[in-house]
């Protein structure tokens, strides 16, 4: 399992939730129009539509998420699209200034911080992947949403993506499981429990081949 001092309080992960939003805004505040129409690897968006999806996930709390998920009839592509409609600007430096405005907001939709701290550590990744950009989220952010994802399903399948395999990080202390070994860096790791099976190039170990399999496309 993940050594318990990797573990993070819920004021060290809204801290870190704040750090990385404001990493990925300076990433952002540096691309040219045509990056900003890249698809991300969120198969149906594309990097400014993943930007205000980041916004959606930062301004929306539990009551209005309930009620937009029951307005689109728990159809959660309808409902992401909804919020994407709603926060996407003019330009795309209008949605990057909607993003700016949430860096510190403290919204969500549960009290399950570490899926919050991943919905911007895995997005930013999905946009950052794409377009070659070199910034990586925190060791100590990749590891708490590392040992989130392979604790339940929930925004995410990491649990079910990492049963039955040995998973290592070759930079940080995530450990997890016992089986066919997977092994790499803890962003690797991350997106490929996130269902980015793309990620899993950056993988070795016999266990790599079923987590691929495991990784299913993702709009979200």
């Amino acid at each position: 399992m993940t050594e318990p001092a990797a573990r993070l309080s819920r004021k060290e992960l809204w801290a870190a939730i704040r750090t990385e939003r404001a990493a990925l805004v300076e990433d952002l505040a540096a691309l040219d129009p045509a990056q900003w129409t890249v698809t991300s690897l969120c198969d149906r968006w594309t990097v400014e539509d993943v930007v205000a999806h980041l916004t959606t996930a930062a301004t929306t709390g539990r009551v209005r998420w309930i009620r937009s998920v029951l307005a689109a009839r728990f159809d959660f592509d309808l409902h992401n699209d909804r919020g994407i409609a709603e926060h996407r600007g003019a330009s795309p430096a209008e949605t990057l200034d909607r993003f700016r405005a949430v860096v510190a907001d403290t919204t969500a939709a549960s009290g399950h911080t570490p899926a919050w701290l991943g919905e911007v550590v895995v997005h930013a990744q999905d946009i950052r992947r794409p377009l070659g950009l070199p910034r990586l989220p925190g060791i100590a952010a990749l590891t708490a949403v590392a040992e989130f994802f392979v604790g339940r399903d929930f925004t995410v399948p990491g649990k079910t993506a990492a049963a039955g395999l040995r998973l290592e990080a070759t930079d940080g202390p995530f450990r997890h499981g016992d089986g066919p070994l997977v092994r790499g860096t803890t962003e690797a790791l991350t997106m490929a429990l996130a269902g980015r099976g793309s990620c899993c190039d950056d993988l070795e170990g016999p266990g790599v081949t079923t987590l691929r399999a495991r990784a299913a496309p993702t709009g979200g």
